[in-house]
């Protein structure tokens, strides 16, 4: 136990920092200016971890948190912070990552651009249902029997097994929460179970709500038994109850993991997608698409990629990881020819359909492996890449896409990360044929330590 430390900075993955004995603490929940006792969980020789038993004193820099959940629930690590230093710590992490993993000294970062709203700002959320409700402090020494723990929320970090049950969450706007709200009642009421992870058993497995800027709702329940009974009861439930839900889905999924990309989603009611518009073009999103998940700063996002791409209208541009065509669709009217690539034959077949929908017929689609497809024989087809938009997983791109991309020779490369730390290792390896010319953060995801990162890279002369 180590008593009364102060807490001196903010690190990476959202933990704080304190330091004794010249080596460094990390804590989570905490400001810079709390004084603390830490109990230590993990010792290494350069750093320890530990957790907050007590607070001695408070930050002056310390804010409420909104939520009665935050400090159990891993949703919003930062709620405590004030948003303006939440931002500049982002900041701050996408300049010591260039500098650190990417050997990039002296890169100017220019100040990122924050998001409008910090509350209710993510167009989805996934759900989990469980029988093993993680307990509060003070329920459990209450020593009460309770006859059952189901939950409907989400799970406590680092227990695959535990959910949180969550009463408000103030991440997703209206119908969000009160959709969750009436699933969970309606599954006491009629007495459905609620999935049970390590025995493998219960009807009620995840709930997926969608909202869009467009007003649209999509929701996708996930069961894991077969029991067609109870499912079309469930959803003729919710389709009375709520109207305004455009696209009504549910799988079933009885697989050992909770990914839904590989299953067949059926449409109960409405239709089988909704839509996001951007600019004046309309994007279809189904069940499996992907799509940034904070509407208002994708587009922030996407236009600073326009911005940074700086197209005349003769330019032929490669999207690579494209998703559904979202940055090609919406770079188009600026374009030559863009092609996008993307590993997921559906979201492809989306991409499609959106150019088809905005009338863009200047952007073809291509499904395909990024290190195997990527190469002089597309060149051939499709013509010479003169700017490359990267927008990868957070594992960043492989090896030999680095490769293409040096022998490919675009005048520029756009690289968008939600990982500045291996964005700055792919980087280094693109930088003895370019070098950075701006860098631009833009913050996504408030009340949390991710971070979206846009870098200029100008092939060297």
């Amino acid at each position: 136990m180590l008593e009364k430390v102060e807490v001196v900075d903010i690190g990476s993955d959202g933990k704080a920092i304190a330091r004794i004995d010249n080596k460094v603490v990390f804590v989570t929940h905490a400001v810079p200016g709390d004084v603390v006792d830490i109990q230590v969980k993990r010792k290494r020789k350069s750093f320890l971890e530990g957790v907050i038993t007590k607070f001695h004193t408070y930050s002056e820099l310390r804010q409420d948190s909104v939520c009665e959940h935050f400090g159990t629930c891993g949703g919003c690590k930062w709620q405590m912070l004030p948003y303006q230093m939440q931002i500049e710590h982002k900041g701050k992490q996408v300049k010591d990552q260039l500098e650190r993993i990417g050997g990039f000294k002296g890169v100017e970062v220019m100040p990122i651009l924050g998001s409008a709203k910090t509350e209710f700002y993510r167009n989805k959320l996934e759900f989990t249902f469980s029988n093993k409700r993680w307990l509060t402090q003070e329920e459990i020494t209450q020593e009460t029997e309770f006859k059952q723990r189901n939950a409907l929320g989400f799970h406590v970090p680092g227990l695959f097994d535990k959910v949180v049950d969550i009463k408000k969450c103030w991440l997703q706007p209206d119908p969000s929460n009160q959709i969750r709200d009436a699933v969970k009642q309606y599954a006491y009421d009629t007495g459905l179970t609620f999935f049970d992870l390590r025995e493998q058993v219960g009807l009620l497995r995840n709930l997926i709500v969608r909202t869009s800027s467009t007003g649209e709702v999509m929701i996708v329940i996930s069961f894991f038994e077969d029991r067609m009974d109870e499912i079309e009861s469930l959803l003729a439930y919710l389709q009375g109850e709520f109207p305004q839900i455009t696209s009504l889905n549910y799988v079933i999924n009885q697989k050992k993991n909770d990914t839904i990309l590989d299953q067949t989603i059926v449409c109960y009611s409405g239709r089988d997608h909704i839509f996001e518009e951007m600019e004046g073009l309309k994007f279809k999103i189904g069940p499996k698409s992907f799509y940034q998940t904070n509407s208002d700063q994708a587009y922030v996002l996407y236009k600073v990629a326009r911005e940074f791409a700086d197209l005349s209208g003769e330019e032929i541009v490669y999207d690579l990881y494209t998703g559904t065509g979202t940055i090609a669709n919406f770079i188009s009217g600026k374009s030559k020819r863009v092609i996008g690539i993307e590993t997921v034959p559906e979201a492809i077949e989306d991409a499609k359909v959106n150019a088809k929908l905005n009338k863009i017929e200047n952007a073809d689609f291509l499904v395909g492996d990024m290190k195997d497809v990527f190469n002089e024989e597309l060149f051939g087809q499709y013509g010479h890449p003169d700017v490359i938009i990267l927008d990868p997983p957070r594992a960043g791109i492989h090896t030999n896409v680095v490769e293409v991309l040096k022998k490919a020779k675009a005048t520029k490369i756009v690289y968008i990360s939600c990982n500045p730390g291996t964005q700055a290792r792919d980087l280094a390896l693109l930088a003895d044929l370019y070098e950075i010319k701006k860098v631009q953060p833009v913050d996504m995801f408030p009340h949390t330590h991710h971070v979206e990162n846009v870098v200029l890279l100008n092939i060297r002369s």
